[in-house]
């Protein structure tokens, strides 16, 4: 295959976000939370623990510094990112009726954003983009894992860490996976004829070009337009608009891009040394994407999660309409995950939400994530056989308290 180097077209969710900063002046008058969703907000509030502040402190643990300016622009000064359109969602603030207030919580805690050190060697860049860009230090540079949704952000992070940590040039890149929050700001962190030419390593699972190209070229306008209705781009930021999506506070609408990978990962098991630091990783294909992998770096006893076990329910079949994922196959890897790197991992970590700390709490929180998967799926294949609808099922299905708490 001849060397392939992209530049995606500004999608239309991005021009939709651009849109919605002049939608606010024209907007029709919005009415306040009707009386059934108060109630089933209420219902929420008392069945959740929401005075548990653990993941408050876990998502604060480590920060070094916020980002020198809020709002992050294009050379041509479109906004990418604007940060202050969150303010509203200040700390130990209760949820309005309009807002689930588990949500609320949520987005609460994605408004610590900035610089995070994981532990010595390992630092993230989280919540100044939809996913967070992670900095191994490698014996010469950088290893940058996962690189946000643009240029201007991915860029922007890389700034920040060497301005706050330690100055130093990009070594390798690794992508965990194949859908575009994670691979487009590639440019910001990496020249083109350093891929090119094999000096910079960059490392994604195998089936990742085929997977990123079908999803967003060959269906990007039709994705990144369904994309914009899903995450209510075009809503105002605020308690009657939108406050985010629970994945992530903002979606960056820079310049997206994407390079061909000079290195594929194709097995589990498989091990590499990158700029001095042994990886070992684990294949997941069919789960949150068509191609992704985790992976565990022995030196730091250190797991990535990719996207495989977030802080949230993840979607199954998502709005945007990107493939349908196996609850099957997720919950079968990331049972993989704890027989493979249980008994050794003492901190894990992902391309979305905080971090988990000590042994006991990494493999909680992957039990957790399991169980939740393989409950929706078997749950779901009891009713079904049972004779019930979709729609019957939808209505029907309760997760536990051990798993819905």
């Amino acid at each position: 295959m001849k060397w392939l180097a992209w530049v995606l077209p500004l999608s239309i969710g991005a021009q939709a976000y651009a849109q919605s900063n002049e939608a606010g002046a024209n907007s029709p008058a919005r009415n306040d939370a009707t009386t059934q969703t108060r109630q089933v907000n209420q219902q929420i509030a008392s069945y959740l623990n929401l005075a548990d502040k653990r993941d408050f402190e876990d998502a604060g643990r480590g920060f070094i510094s916020s980002l020198p300016q809020p709002v992050l622009t294009t050379a041509s000064g479109r906004t990418v990112v604007d940060l202050t359109r969150y303010a509203f969602l200040r700390p130990g603030t209760e949820a309005p009726p309009t807002v689930n207030p588990s949500l609320w919580r949520q987005e609460q805690i994605l408004t610590m954003n900035g610089l995070f050190k994981v532990v010595d060697g390992i630092y993230q860049v989280r919540n100044i983009d939809l996913a967070n860009i992670t900095f191994i230090r490698g014996a010469t540079g950088w290893i940058v894992v996962d690189t946000g949704s643009s240029a201007e952000t991915a860029k922007a992070a890389l700034e920040l860490v060497n301005e706050k940590v330690e100055r130093r040039p990009v070594s390798a890149v690794i992508i965990t996976h194949s859908h575009v929050d994670h691979f487009s700001g590639i440019r910001g962190v990496v020249d083109e004829k350093d891929v090119a030419s094999g000096k910079v390593p960059l490392i994604a699972p195998e089936g990742f070009m085929e997977e990123a190209i079908s999803e967003n070229i060959f269906a990007g306008n039709a994705m990144s337009r369904r994309a914009s209705y899903m995450y209510g781009d075009l809503l105002e930021k605020d308690p009657k608009g939108t406050v985010g999506s629970g994945l992530g506070l903002v979606n960056a609408t820079g310049t997206l891009t994407l390079l061909q990978p000079n290195r594929l990962i194709k097995k589990t098991g498989e091990k590499l040394t990158v700029d001095g630091v042994d990886v070992v990783f684990q294949m997941a294909p069919g789960t949150e994407a068509p191609a992704e992998m985790l992976f565990y770096f022995p030196q730091f006893k250190a797991l990535d999660l990719a996207e495989d076990a977030n802080h949230s329910l993840h979607n199954i079949l998502t709005l945007r309409g990107a493939k349908a994922r196996s609850a099957q196959k997720w919950a079968a890897a990331l049972d993989q995950t704890i027989a493979m790197f249980g008994n050794d991992a003492q901190v894990s970590f992902g391309s979305h939400h905080w971090p988990q700390w000590g042994n006991e709490r990494v493999v909680e929180h992957l039990s957790k994530q399991r169980d939740l998967y393989k409950y929706i799926n078997d749950q779901t294949l009891r009713m079904a056989n049972e004779g019930l609808t979709m729609h019957e099922i939808a209505e029907q299905f309760v997760l536990p308290d051990s798993l819905a708490k």
